[in-house]
């Protein structure tokens, strides 16, 4: 669900990712399992890819965080790979303007306040007022406003990844004009 009416926020390329047209000889699929900790080696685990249920992606097609792709760039099936990449290069640093308060009529459907969806912790689709999309984080439902955070749920994190490289094969034309991995 969209709901419209909320301040239109602006963050020059937020996530740090580089849409970016590759050639057909440097456009592979790659496949990796990998484990994937916040603020480091010994950081709490935020995400966990394993290795008999690997995750496959086009490298180059400007789909994943840059920094990540150019650590991976001259790696191949069986390597493994550790490195840290910081908030900044990663989804950015925490962007205060987007934490904003909402009047809380900015939640009507139908003319009915959604209260399901004013819960702490909710994330939420809307739309500010040129059509685009957002999403946003309730973080405190008071009397006359709702506070939201529309950074991304990593932004301000260090991310410290650990994994290996399970296979590379080259991407068909498909792949390459589709721009995602056609599995």
């Amino acid at each position: 669900m969209f709901i419209r009416g909320f301040p239109h926020i602006r963050q020059e390329n937020p996530f740090h990712f580089k849409a970016h047209f590759m050639s057909k000889s440097e456009a592979k699929v790659v496949t990796l399992h990998y484990e994937l900790r916040k603020d480091g080696p010994q950081g709490e685990v935020i995400e966990s890819v394993e290795k008999d249920k690997p995750v496959s992606f086009l490298f180059g097609a400007g789909r994943l965080i840059e920094t990540f792709e150019q650590n991976i760039r001259d790696l191949k099936a069986g390597d493994p790979f550790e490195f840290t990449i910081g908030a900044e290069q990663a989804y950015g640093t925490v962007n205060e303007a987007a934490i904003i308060d909402l009047p809380k009529n900015a939640f009507e459907v139908d003319g009915k306040l959604a209260d399901e969806l004013l819960q702490e912790g909710k994330f939420i689709n809307m739309e500010d007022q040129q059509g685009n999309p957002h999403r946003g984080k309730v973080l405190s439902v008071g009397e006359e406003t709702v506070k939201m955070d529309f950074n991304h749920p990593l932004a301000g994190v260090t991310l410290h990844f650990k994994g290996s490289v399970n296979g590379m094969r080259e991407a068909t034309d498909e792949e390459v004009s589709h721009g995602h991995v056609h599995e």
